[in-house]
């Protein structure tokens, strides 16, 4: 099962807590964060961290696990399957507008016109982001990032309301599932890209 956390990283906007979470990564992470220039960017990196080795030392989880993390706005997340030899993928973005230049340029036609049907700009940021979580976590499941072109696999939703690939490149042959997560509670949109089948349907917080 892929099971998904998710953590507001804004206490590490103080300069003694991030210290505190600092201390404690691995040395490329720290690095990593370092070459941030902006202090929340370096927050949600050292977050993203904690809240996947907080998850790991909770759970018990063994050190090959399978999982992805994602950052955005004032959440870190992570996903992870007990399962081995599977694909996992998640994305976290803080809604904004909708960026239709990037939709027009980057999604695929019926998506870019999903867009556009919707019938006011909160809907249409909100349709553009449920789009680019969905494309980012399928992107990272496969591990190929921004080298995948996005219009080469295109998303739809089937009669019960699931997520579900209408195309992929044809080198992707396994069968991947998908699934949303929106809370009230959570101002951004969620999703999760694997080749294991089952997925928890609840998002779990961890505070740090």
């Amino acid at each position: 099962m892929v099971r998904v956390w998710i953590a507001d990283i804004t206490p590490l906007l103080i300069e003694e807590t991030y210290l505190k979470y600092y201390e404690n990564v691995p040395a490329w992470r720290k690095e990593k964060a370092d070459r941030l220039k902006v202090k929340t960017d370096q927050a949600r990196s050292i977050g993203a961290w904690t809240l996947w080795n907080q998850v790991q030392e909770q759970e018990k989880l063994p050190s090959d696990t399978i999982y992805n993390l994602s950052h955005s706005g004032d959440y870190a997340l992570c996903a992870y399957s007990d399962q081995l030899n599977v694909q996992v993928g998640c994305d976290v973005e803080e809604i904004k507008e909708a960026r239709l230049s990037v939709a027009r340029r980057y999604f695929c036609e019926r998506e870019y016109q999903c867009i556009l049907d919707q019938k006011s700009e909160e809907e249409r940021a909100e349709m553009f982001y449920r789009f680019w979580v969905l494309k980012e976590s399928f992107m990272k499941a496969t591990r190929q990032g921004m080298a995948l072109d996005m219009r080469t696999y295109e998303f739809t939703w089937n009669t019960e309301g699931n997520p579900e690939l209408k195309k992929k490149p044809q080198e992707y042959s396994q069968d991947y599932y998908f699934r949303e997560y929106y809370e009230k509670w959570i101002r951004a949109r969620i999703a999760v890209c694997t080749t294991d089948p089952v997925i928890d349907p609840k998002i779990h917080m961890l505070n740090l």
